[in-house]
Formats: C-alpha cells, sequence, structure tokens
C-alpha cells in the first residue's frame, strides 16, 4: 500500500528535523544513495585570476525573493524548478521555503547559504570581477523530478550561466 502524499510530508519534514540535530543519522542515511556522478564534465581551471572573474552562486536552500512564488512544498518528492536571483538583491527581499532542513540560523544571516552581499564587497575591494545572477534550487528532489533537473531545470541554468559569461560559480549546498 502506498503511503499517502500527506504524510510523506510529514515525515520527510520530520526527518529533516532529526538529521538536523543528529548529524550522524544524516550521514548514515546519505549513504543509500548513489550519487550522480559524470565523465564528460571535466575540472576546468580559472583562465583568469579571481579579481578579473565573474562569479554566480548556486544552493540548494530554497531561497528565492520574496516576490517570486515559492517552491512546491506539497510534493513529497520536491520542487524541480530554480530562481534566478540578481546580484543586487538585498539579503531583505530574501527568503527560503524549504521543508527538509532547518534554516533558522540562515534566516538571521543569509549570507551563511547564499552571500550576495559577501559577494559584493568582494567585488567593492577588488578581489572578484564581479557577481552575476545567482540560482536557487530546492534540495530535495526524488524521481521522477531527478529526470527533470538533469533535463530541463539544470541545463538551462548552465545555458544562462553561460549566456552571462560567469567564469566561476560557488555551490552552496543546504
Amino acid at each position: 500500500m502506498p503511503i499517502p502524499d500527506r504524510l510523506r510530508q510529514w515525515m520527510g519534514r520530520a526527518y529533516g528535523q532529526l538529521y538536523t540535530r543528529i548529524p550522524a543519522l544524516a550521514r548514515r542515511w546519505g549513504r543509500h544513495f548513489d550519487a550522480l556522478t559524470s565523465d564528460d564534465v571535466p575540472f576546468s581551471r580559472l583562465r583568469a585570476p579571481l579579481h578579473r572573474c565573474r562569479l554566480a552562486f548556486i544552493t540548494t536552500g530554497g531561497v528565492h525573493l520574496r516576490t517570486q512564488p515559492p517552491y512546491r512544498m506539497d510534493d513529497s518528492h520536491g520542487d524541480p524548478s530554480f530562481r534566478a536571483i540578481p546580484a543586487t538583491t538585498p539579503a531583505e527581499q530574501l527568503m527560503i521555503t524549504h521543508d527538509y532542513y532547518d534554516h533558522r540560523d540562515a534566516e538571521r544571516d543569509m549570507n551563511i547559504l547564499f552571500p550576495l552581499a559577501l559577494g559584493r564587497e568582494l567585488v567593492a575591494q577588488g578581489a572578484l570581477g564581479g557577481l552575476g545572477t545567482s540560482y536557487s534550487f530546492m534540495g530535495h528532489i526524488e524521481p521522477p523530478h531527478v529526470a527533470t533537473l538533469l533535463r530541463r531545470t539544470a541545463p538551462e541554468v548552465a545555458r544562462r550561466l553561460r549566456q552571462e559569461q560567469i567564469d566561476a560559480v560557488l555551490l552552496t549546498p543546504a
């Protein structure tokens, strides 16, 4: 008998809170999943020093503008969509919609998870060449949405990053 979606949601939130409080359990749980790997994505060195590079952030923390639609928490398999966040966005215009981890600290200081303000400081100091549009995903994605993420959503973000001539991306998982 399949588990009802509402019960799966509740269980996911409960496990998220439990794993936040007991990280050893989270590590043990994570061993049950195969990491997605790809031999066709080679390591790539920076072509210029950081002070001439344009950087973007990508997070799986469910961050989005208050004016953007929140991530869908009613689908226990996750939400494979993304949100584009301009580099000039002040932290007070950001929020987190993600039920599967404790994000209270990140809500107090968004730089913990999505360091746009820190990036702007590095640009102002001349340590970084510039910031581009950054992107956010919801990190809790299960089949069948993994296929959407791999075939549609992630390639679209990669296309946008190339179009904006981003030199480097800093990934910040939640």
